[in-house]
This record gives C-alpha cells, structure tokens and sequence, in this order.
C-alpha cells in the first residue's frame, strides 16, 4: 500500500510538473512584453558595459534605399572594432561558440570573425508584435512537446518568454516570413580548391491563413506550403520538391513529393526530412539543416542552457548586395569572411540531445538562438562519437523595409572534409525576396508540380 501510494504520488507530481512545462504563461509574465522585455521577448536593456546597446524600436522602414528588394547598408560606414583569427582567438573565447574556436583552427590562413558595433535593428510589424502578446498567453506544447495547441489563430512565436528548449526551437520554426515569398537563389558546394557550379533554385512559401483554397480543417495543424524548382544547372533543372510543412508531425507528418524531370514522374519523398540528405548538396548537408534547422523536433532532448553574450553574425547587408558577386563570396573552405560582419549579442543557446533509441547522422547539436529575433545564428553538430563535426552560420540580415528577419546566406561547414555548402544566395537574381505574393493552394499540390518543372 506505501508502495502504491508512493507511486501515485509520484505520478501526480509528474502531471504537475508536466502542465507546469506544458502550459501558457500567465498575463502578469505577458505584461512584461513590451515593457520591461522587448514586444518579442527580449531583455530591452544593454548589457553591463554597454558593448550591447538597450532596445529602443530597431531600424525604421526608411532606414536605407531599397533597389529591386535588395537592402542598403545602414551601416556601411562602420569598421571593425577587432577581427578574431587563430593568433588571438583564445582572447575572446568566453564570446565564441566551439564551432567557431574549431573553424579558426580549421583554417588558420583565412577564417576569421571581423566584429562590429552591436546594433539592435530588428523590428517587425505591429501585428507582428499584438500577435506575440497573445501567443504567449494561448498557447501551449501538447503530445509530448511535439504539437502546438491555441496556435493556429496566431501562428507566429508561440513562446515569447520559454521555459525550455523546444519552446525556443518553435520560435525560430514559426518566425514571421513576411507572408508569402517567392525568391530566386542560389546553392553551391566548393570542392577544396575552391572550384564549384551553381545550383539556380525557384523558392516560394505559402502560409495557410494568407492563401485561397486552403481547407480549415488541415490548415489547423499546418504551418506552412513550401516548393522550389530548380532552373540550372541543366541535369537537374526541372526537378521540383514540394513540402506541406506540419506543426506536429508526430500527428501528423510532413508531406513531401519530389517531380523528377527526367523520368516525368511525381513522386512521395520521405527522404525530405531528418537526416535525409539536402538537395543538391553533394552531401555536405542533412535535409533538416534547411533554415538552419527545421522540421519535427521529437527525435531529440531538447535542454535550454540559458543566455550568453556571443560575436553572431549580424547585419550582413554587403553578404546580400547586388554588388557582390557568387565570386566574391564562395571561396575553398568556407566563405569570404572579409565580406561578413559579426556583432555582440545575447543568445539563447539551447542543446539539443539524441534520443535513446532514435536514429540521426547528428548526436548532439549546439543550437544558439538570436533573441530579438529567434532566428538561429550558430549550430555545431556532433556525431555519434561526440566529436564536434560540422559548423553551421546564418548570415542575418534585419530587412527594416518589411519588418522581416532573414538571411543573406546560411553555410554550413564540415571540418573533417574540409568542404562546405552554402545555401539562399540571392545577389546575382533579377531581384530580392519578393514579399506578400498571391498565393493558392492549388499551386501547392502534387498535380502542380508537373507544369512547374517543364523546362
């Protein structure tokens, strides 16, 4: 009987804690939105010695000419402050990650971090902000963490102020796009002397509450409908991958078809996801390492490790300028850093464990999240021997213009090959992401996928 009731005891303290985790915070918690925190969460003031400026509302729409979507520089007066290479590293590892201690002494000769002045540019739209504040009240984790309960009415940050780590990961996962976008990019894989071709990408996403057509009853667990067709080079132009991204996907999974053109076929492709491999990254990336990690969380432990000061990759206006060629960027190892820029800024650094009995390339990841925006700025990935193995940047850009966060490229760097893709270039397109595009959900379907990859 002691024995019983120990363990219903027990049981009830475990249902405790569990709605405790699981559940929305409270309006006083909320209230802190916009006051005492940033309207997304963030700490609004600097940091002890000034070196990470207060929250004072970002760039304004205006902030510098926008020329056929790409973005004007803000600040392209600035020079750096320092630049971190091998030869001083160990004086400022309190503020790198182990990927970037580890891609420094990778590459001696060339990698290095040039730091500039912090500034806190992120701003989004009102709504964006309104939107925030209610998430954080409504919704909630359920089946295990996995799924989003209260969220389809909002479908932006449902976590505002965390608890834990996969709260911080759904952040990033459901950030706001700027609605429907379409965006001519580019891919490419160097080989180690730095030799590469171009994989020409045709990306659009749809989100369910801004497209015609779009059943309510599937849209409640959707988050979003993503395609890309690839126009060269010519083997593979034509080939055209179709996602209905869900947010459990333990209830219900994603959806994923490939068009090949060759064969003239639609095909059902599970292989888009997890440890599937990347599309046409010659290897050197996982299908979840799109967007710096996206997809189902549930194969991992997911543990929030809290906030640090770290040099993240920040305001890389010149990485996403017209005026600088796929050339000038790709480069052997990894790429032209003299064009990157790095800033001080808090994260929320969040581990993400392998679960026992669960299956991926990756054993560990180190996850480090921007918090004025949860866009995912660094990940090191680990291997079954828990030996650090691949490194992964996000450039950010904040487009001030549409209140959007986004990156002018995303890189992700294995240390043993010594090899590297880099994804989501734009500069040489006709034009930037275009925003707020007309979209239905019939140019999303399966059936769709043939007249898109008619060459």
């Amino acid at each position: 009987m002691k024995i019983t009731s120990m363990m219903q005891t027990g049981a009830l303290a475990l249902t405790l804690l569990t709605t405790h985790v699981m559940a929305a915070v409270s309006p006083q918690e909320a209230a802190q939105l916009g006051t005492t925190l940033t309207p997304m969460g963030a700490q609004k003031e600097g940091n002890a010695n000034g070196s990470i400026p207060a929250w004072t509302g970002g760039l304004k729409t205006d902030a510098a000419p926008v020329t056929k979507g790409f973005l004007g520089d803000p600040y392209a007066n600035e020079k750096p402050l320092l630049v971190i290479t091998q030869a001083n590293a160990e004086q400022y590892k309190d503020k790198l990650t182990p990927g970037q201690m580890a891609m420094l002494k990778r590459f001696p000769d060339s990698y290095k971090i040039p730091v500039y002045p912090t500034h806190r540019s992120s701003s989004f739209p009102q709504q964006i902000y309104d939107t925030v504040k209610k998430s954080a009240v409504a919704t909630e984790l359920v089946n295990g963490g996995n799924g989003l309960a209260n969220f389809a009415d909002n479908h932006y940050y449902p976590f505002p102020i965390p608890k834990n780590g996969v709260e911080v990961y759904f952040n990033h996962a459901s950030r706001y796009r700027g609605g429907n976008v379409k965006k001519q990019t580019a891919q490419a894989v160097p080989q180690p002397n730095g030799s590469y071709t171009l994989v020409q990408i045709s990306e659009e996403t749809g989100f369910p509450q801004q497209m015609e057509g779009v059943d309510p009853g599937k849209a409640a667990n959707a988050l979003y409908f993503y395609k890309n067709t690839i126009t060269g080079p010519a083997r593979l132009a034509g080939t055209v991958s179709l996602v209905h991204e869900t947010i459990d996907q333990v209830k219900d999974p994603r959806q994923a078809w490939v068009y090949n053109a060759g064969q003239r076929r639609v095909r059902r492709a599970p292989q888009l996801a997890y440890d599937g491999p990347g599309s046409a990254s010659d290897g050197m990336r996982t299908s979840d390492n799109a967007d710096m990690f996206n997809g189902a969380p549930d194969r991992y432990d997911w543990k929030l490790l809290g906030k640090k000061e770290i040099y993240i990759p920040y305001n890389n206006y010149k990485l996403q300028s017209p005026s600088v060629k796929y050339a000038d960027i790709l480069k052997a190892g990894h790429i032209n850093q003299d064009l990157s820029r790095y800033e001080l800024h808090r994260v929320w650094h969040v581990e993400a464990t392998l679960k026992p009995g669960q299956r991926h390339i990756y054993a560990k990841r180190d996850l480090y999240f921007d918090e004025d925006t949860w866009a995912l700025v660094e990940i090191d990935h680990y291997d079954g021997r828990g030996e650090l193995w691949r490194v992964a940047e996000g450039y950010l850009v904040n487009d001030y213009a549409h209140g959007v966060a986004s990156y002018a490229l995303q890189t992700v760097v294995d240390l043993v090959a010594g090899r590297y893709v880099a994804s989501g270039m734009y500069n040489e397109s006709a034009q930037g992401p275009s925003y707020g595009e007309l979209s239905k959900m019939a140019d999303y379907t399966p059936s769709a996928l043939r007249n898109a990859g008619i060459r």
